[in-house]
């Protein structure tokens, strides 16, 4: 953090370079308050869009990354429930419905939705989709996504977990935050 001696204002520039003087299409983006908040940061462009480009470029190497697209590759809640290989659904017997559950789960018996304990968690059942990189500041639960302030982009995979393109085609978000009400 380095004094912006160019404002006429109480204002300071946030890099992440040891440079001093900071070059500020270099830095972070420039502040009112210390510590910044949401309210008092101004992100710089320039360095977002740098930050993308490098994001874009190495995203699909990250192993915290590498696992999220095994997992989307995994079959995840997709054989649980009616019809699933874990829960069998069971055969009814005409005239025996008589307190019959709906829904997934062991004798379900229902429309093959099942409830939402039966419908697992992580896993794209092998279809593959989108998996969002996102900074760890406020870590989603599992099977959860991000909140979008905290997701610079997300990479394709197809069914397999493997990167589509080898690299992902990443996609910039464009709801990324450098400060949010959960920190820098």
């Amino acid at each position: 953090m380095f004094p912006d001696n160019r404002s006429l204002t109480d204002s300071h520039i946030l890099s992440l370079l040891p440079t001093d003087p900071p070059k500020p299409q270099l830095a972070v983006g420039s502040t009112t308050a210390i510590p910044p908040t949401a309210d008092s940061l101004t992100e710089n462009h320039q360095f977002l869009s740098v930050l993308q480009s490098v994001i874009g470029i190495h995203a699909h190497q990250d192993p915290d990354i590498q696992s999220q697209a095994q997992a989307m590759a995994s079959t995840g809640g997709s054989n649980l429930g009616s019809g699933g290989s874990l829960f069998p659904q069971q055969r009814q017997r005409r005239g025996t419905n008589k307190g019959s559950s709906y829904g997934g789960g062991p004798g379900g018996g229902g429309d093959g939705a099942g409830g939402a304990s039966s419908q697992g968690g992580m896993g794209g059942a092998g279809r593959g989709g989108h998996i969002h990189v996102y900074d760890y500041r406020h870590p989603p639960d599992f099977g959860r996504i991000p909140d979008p302030e905290d997701i610079f982009g997300s990479l394709e995979v197809d069914g397999q977990g493997k990167f589509v393109d080898g690299h992902g085609n990443y996609q910039t978000s464009g709801t990324y935050r450098i400060c949010t009400r959960d920190g820098m």
